[in-house]
């Protein structure tokens, strides 16, 4: 399954301004081609989690048989993570509340939800054990989706490796019910895009069922199509101007020595330096300006001092 790229207002604006390089998209259509979670790398602010707003999108357009949710089901993975919690959460003591109150029990389908990946297994068949396993409004459609594991690296190290056989098969059990099994229909797809800031290592046997990309820093011409892209045709910047503005970021970047701005510090630089018209000071008073509006890009005393330099 391949993925074209449409301009539409129809696309959220995040997914519509999103750059997909043609590496990128590669790797997108063979974890898809594959059936495999694609696990993207990279530098905070280089675009990993948006990445899955642009694949969903263009994925709900798409003409065929299958039909995308146009947003992606996320989950953003905690330090304290399981790997039920990936599939549903069990809420035991409003179960143990209500059945106390009522004197009569509950059910406990009431007190399941499903999360992220659960949810979008569950999407595929719709009438499979709602309202007797689990709550949740899926509706009459059978639908694919795009799921979201943002962070992954955050986790516990046993949670990659606990949700092996779950993302293979793409199915899972709920153990409170009885082990009840909800598991992905045929013709269905579920697409798995995982995110790594690589703070530490994943178990080589979780690797081996992933498709791996890492998203390089962009050059300064990808830099200044993302500008103009993220910026908009209403934006007042001139070619030179931004330009200029990106080879100064670039050096501000060079010489920071904790961290380093990224493309997301880089879009908001311009931003704000565009609402408070930029464009409108004279040469000799750009630098002063620039210089005030340091602290969207440095974020560090010690990175404060080693690019004051520079305006």
């Amino acid at each position: 399954m391949s993925i074209r790229v449409h301009t539409s207002s129809a696309i959220t604006p995040s997914a519509d301004k999103y750059i997909m390089s043609d590496a990128l998209r590669n790797a997108v259509e063979v974890a898809i081609a594959l059936e495999q979670p694609l696990l993207l790398t990279g530098e905070p602010g280089t675009g990993k989690t948006r990445l899955a707003f642009k694949v969903a999108a263009e994925l709900a357009r798409l003409d065929g048989d299958l039909k995308f949710s146009s947003e992606p089901l996320i989950f953003n993975t905690k330090t304290t993570s399981t790997a039920r919690d990936l599939f549903y959460t069990y809420d035991a003591l409003a179960h143990f509340q209500a059945a106390n109150i009522s004197k009569k029990g509950a059910d406990t389908a009431e007190f399941i939800e499903l999360q992220a990946l659960g949810r979008a297994i569950a999407l595929t068949n719709p009438a499979s054990g709602q309202g007797q396993a689990f709550r949740a409004g899926l509706g009459d459609e059978a639908r694919s989706s795009v799921v979201l594991i943002d962070e992954i690296d955050k986790a516990p190290r046993d949670f990659p490796n606990d949700i092996l056989a779950e993302i293979e098969r793409y199915e899972f059990q709920i153990k409170e019910q009885d082990n009840f099994t909800v598991e992905r229909a045929h013709g269905q797809r579920v697409v798995v895009i995982m995110t790594s800031n690589s703070e530490k290592n994943l178990p080589d046997a979780f690797l081996r069922r992933c498709v791996f990309y890492h998203i390089p820093f962009p050059e300064q011409d990808q830099l200044l199509a993302i500008a103009k892209t993220q910026l908009g045709d209403a934006t007042s910047y001139t070619d030179d101007v931004l330009q200029m503005l990106i080879a100064k970021f670039g050096q501000v970047r060079q010489q920071a020595i904790r961290k380093p701005p990224a493309t997301a510090e880089l879009i908001a630089w311009l931003r704000i330096l565009e609402m408070r018209d930029i464009m409108d000071k004279a040469a000799d008073e750009q630098s002063k300006f620039l210089r005030d509006h340091l602290s969207v890009l440095v974020k560090t005393k010690e990175d404060l001092e080693a690019v004051s330099g520079i305006f």
